[in-house]
């Protein structure tokens, strides 16, 4: 990740941890985290981005890391109504979204990855209004 620009939210170089995933749970306005093994090791008890995301922060923050930075812009939700239209629109595309149910899972925003994808967007794979808008 350093060898390709990313630091530290202050600008600070990246401590060498090795092998990690970008995360970018709100899109790329939001918060940023690298993912490392023991992001992998607390999905595998609860599969839930938004528990693992907390647990391995919150663990980080124990150990000394530095407070989160929030992002850049303000970041737009899409309401349940908006996910189950998105989560439609992409279906009828083809893609696999899982339940119909307003609920971004993992099969719902790696649709939205593909479909960013397709429409020369930044495939973040956080849906926003400007996505729905499109499809």
């Amino acid at each position: 990740w350093s060898s390709m620009g990313v630091t530290e939210a202050d600008g600070d170089p990246l401590r060498p941890n090795g092998q990690a995933s970008l995360l970018l749970p709100m899109g790329r306005n939001g918060p940023a985290f690298l993912a490392f093994a023991n992001f992998d090791a607390i999905r595998q008890w609860n599969e839930s981005t938004v528990y693992a995301t907390t647990a391995a922060y919150l663990a980080t923050r124990f150990a000394g890391a530095k407070p989160l930075y929030a992002g850049n812009a303000p970041v737009q939700k899409l309401s349940i109504p908006q996910v189950r239209q998105l989560q439609s629109q992409l279906a009828a595309r083809g893609l696999p979204v899982g339940k119909i149910d307003g609920i971004i899972g993992e099969d719902t925003r790696n649709a939205v990855r593909q479909v960013q994808q397709q429409l020369g967007l930044p495939a973040d794979g956080y849906p926003d209004q400007a996505l729905l808008s499109k499809l």
